[in-house]
């Protein structure tokens, strides 16, 4: 019987492909993904939003950095600190120059505010219906959730194609749930 990391890593491969799949299919739904947000009238007003850096075939979240903080909220970028940490974020404004990090990406200097995030709008190789996400084995955003969950509440949503939904995620103990999803579709809520 496979363990649950093997299957994880088996689902992995499926869902990289969906998801360049839905990328070749509409490369710039960044914009369609951004309108749904602000329709869903979740966030409220001045509040510290994380949001990732793209990488690769990952949903563009520009638009929703350049118009969330256009709208007064603090942005806020993740930063790696090493294998098996949480992660902690930096404050980001448009024209920042930030630095280059782990797997490609890139991060706000050490000289940048660190923030804890009210609501985090996270990458994701796959989700599925109970909210629950798939993300790039490392546990890094299921142990910053955990870690700023015991301090305050914080909301976590997941950035990502429609096409990007499988019927389960497997998932492992340790793995924190969303509160929700973002597509060009609309806004999903889930209740835990």
């Amino acid at each position: 019987m496979p363990s649950i990391d093997e299957k994880k890593r088996l689902l992995r491969i499926q869902a990289k492909q969906q998801r360049a799949t839905a990328f070749a299919l509409n490369p710039n739904v960044g914009e369609q993904v951004c309108h749904q947000l602000l329709a869903s009238n979740m966030l409220h007003n001045h509040q510290i939003v994380a949001v990732y850096w793209p990488l690769g075939d990952e949903l563009d979240p520009m638009p929703l950095l350049n118009t969330l903080h256009s709208l007064g909220h603090q942005m806020a970028l993740p930063v790696m600190l090493g294998a098996g940490k949480p992660l902690i974020f930096r404050a980001w404004r448009p024209k920042d120059e930030l630095q280059g990090a782990d797997f490609g990406t890139r991060e706000p200097s050490e000289d940048k505010h660190v923030l804890e995030p009210d609501v985090i709008l996270a990458p994701l190789l796959a989700f599925d219906s109970s909210g629950f996400r798939l993300g790039y084995g490392g546990g890094f955003y299921d142990r910053t959730l955990e870690k700023l969950r015991q301090k305050k509440s914080v909301l976590a949503y997941g950035v990502a194609y429609a096409a990007q939904e499988m019927d389960q995620v497997i998932k492992g103990s340790y793995d924190q749930p969303l509160d929700g999803i973002v597509t060009e579709l609309g806004v999903t809520y889930f209740s835990q």
